[in-house]
């Protein structure tokens, strides 16, 4: 089978954030949204980084199966948005399970269903990333429309593709208690859901924004308080959200 080539921005070993147990990880180059959280702006032009070939990529993270084997890890993918090279990550989802090797697929489900499917249908475990649950605050938060993303969603649903949803809690921007009203409605609803991981807003991509030449938006918003998040965790909990 002939490798595919695509255009990654990096890679960590040892991640212990980006799925279960220690991670290989990759981050593909290239992104649609533009968050304005984000802290990789240097992986959103589709032509930067560096070109890898996946049977390349695969080989250099059976490397570390040893270790990704005991913890329960694995390889995931990530970026950037891996779906917008949805046949680069598919190669690399194939071959990793023809080594051996499970893929968590990291994603804001902002792609066309047509495209994704199969990446999402092989992945072995989706990270979903909600950026916002209404259509003004996704537009606001990301710079695109929503369509999409429910699209994901519901197809994971109905194929019960275990799931891990990730949130960003921004002040000023998502903490109301609105949207995470909506958004404790919508994880209720899931039955593939095993995880919720509500994540705290940092600026820790700041520098990247300035070295990139683009505006930052969040210069003068804080961090949310650790007490906001705990009782905000909370209060998921006693819904019966895994957390």
């Amino acid at each position: 089978m002939a490798e595919i080539t695509g255009r990654i921005h990096s890679i960590e070993t040892g991640g212990m954030v980006d799925g279960p147990g220690l991670r290989f990880v990759v981050f593909l180059q290239g992104c649609p949204l533009r968050c304005l959280y984000c802290h990789n702006p240097d992986t959103w032009n589709r032509s930067g980084g560096r070109e890898m070939a996946s049977g390349e990529i695969v080989a250099e993270a059976a490397k570390y199966r040893t270790w990704m084997e005991a913890s329960g890890g694995g390889i995931t993918l990530t970026g950037g948005e891996p779906l917008y090279q949805p046949g680069f990550t598919l190669d690399i989802i194939r071959r990793a399970h023809g080594a051996g090797l499970t893929v968590a697929l990291d994603t804001s489900g902002f792609a066309p269903l047509g495209k994704a499917k199969e990446c999402l249908d092989e992945a072995d475990l989706i990270l979903l990333d909600i950026k916002a649950t209404s259509p003004l605050l996704h537009k606001k938060v990301t710079g695109v429309d929503q369509g999409l993303v429910w699209e994901t969603l519901d197809y994971l649903e109905s194929i019960g593709k275990p799931l891990w949803i990730r949130h960003v809690v921004v002040p000023g921007l998502t903490d109301g208690e609105e949207h995470l009203s909506s958004l404790l409605k919508v994880v209720k609803s899931l039955s593939c859901l095993e995880k919720l991981e509500l994540l705290p807003f940092h600026k820790m991509g700041e520098d990247k924004w300035r070295e990139e030449g683009i505006p930052y938006s969040l210069t003068d918003t804080p961090v949310p308080a650790e007490s906001f998040m705990s009782e905000l965790r909370e209060r998921f909990s006693r819904e019966g959200i895994p957390l």
